[in-house]
């Protein structure tokens, strides 16, 4: 009888998990919410928040347990935006901030981040720079009397049990592109995920992809904000998103995103936003399906 009981056990736990299978391969398609739903009634929700900066990367990530987690904080002059952003939103606190890679666009504004908001770790890759961008946010760090932990490929950011947060590059500690020391991260509540990959370019994205981590998203957002130096066909192939997000500033001199990029997303059917066009984008998730809210430009 014990015996029978145990097989009936194990097949309740495998119709189960065919269950949950079935419910996150057959989901609908995210649907475009008017901005009149940015605060939904269910309190267990992802947000992911790309913040309008220009030509600079600023994500916030709220987590459905209540935690914080800040990508980024755009060029030094992003900073008044980026703080009025976070008061607005009623954060005092980050749990966790990331500087993907020590360039300005993405880094300038963390120091007086760190230094005006309460922070619990500091994410950085293992590299550094000679600039006074990069000498403020190290200055920021110290004063405030926090470590700064050094990514690698596997490594969990233990933030909210209800979401896994797993870093995925850089997986080397020598590139020659400061670009390729990009961290680069992956978020997944339920069903749904996102992908973060500050200016990963081809070298660190094809590592990835020969690495064997899962780097299936529904969310991604494009690297080094639409150069055709990143978002190569193998990486794309792996990825497969619904929605890729470019933060880009309007007319940069740059000719960000590149039409090439544009192209190769379109051509596998992925709905683009653009912050120069969208203004801020969010994203929310209750772990089975996902919400966009545009906040249009005004400019």
């Amino acid at each position: 009888m014990k015996g029978h009981r145990k097989v009936f056990s194990g097949i309740r736990l495998i119709l189960l998990a065919a269950a949950i299978l079935a419910v996150c391969i057959f989901l609908p398609q995210p649907a475009v919410l008017p901005e009149a739903a940015l605060t939904p009634a269910s309190p267990a929700l992802l947000k992911v928040d790309f913040l309008d900066v220009g030509q600079a990367d600023c994500i916030l990530i709220r987590t459905p347990g209540g935690k914080t987690l800040l990508i980024d904080a755009g060029n030094n002059n992003d900073y008044s935006f980026i703080r009025s952003y976070l008061l607005e939103n009623e954060i005092a606190h980050l749990d966790v901030v990331i500087g993907t890679h020590p360039h300005e666009d993405h880094i300038g504004g963390l120091d007086r981040v760190i230094n005006d908001f309460s922070v619990g770790s500091v994410y950085l890759p293992k590299v550094t720079t000679n600039t006074k961008t990069f000498r403020d946010l190290l200055l920021a760090i110290k004063d405030k009397g926090l470590s700064i932990t050094t990514p690698r490929p596997g490594l969990e950011i233990n933030l909210d049990p209800a979401v896994d947060i797993r870093i995925l590059a850089p997986a080397e500690h020598t590139y020659n592109d400061l670009n390729d020391y990009s961290i680069v991260m992956k978020i997944s509540y339920g069903c749904t995920a996102f992908l973060f990959t500050g200016d990963a370019e081809a070298v660190s994205e094809l590592e990835m992809v020969h690495s064997g981590q899962d780097l299936k998203a529904d969310v991604l957002k494009v690297a080094h904000h639409g150069s055709e130096s990143s978002s190569t066909e193998a990486f794309l192939a792996e990825v497969a998103p619904q929605y890729a997000v470019i933060s880009v500033g309007r007319d940069n001199n740059y000719g960000h995103p590149a039409p090439q990029i544009i192209d190769r997303l379109s051509a596998r059917g992925v709905k683009i936003l653009r912050t120069d066009e969208a203004g801020t984008i969010c994203f929310i998730s209750d772990g089975r399906l996902i919400s966009v809210i545009l906040h249009h430009s005004v400019e």
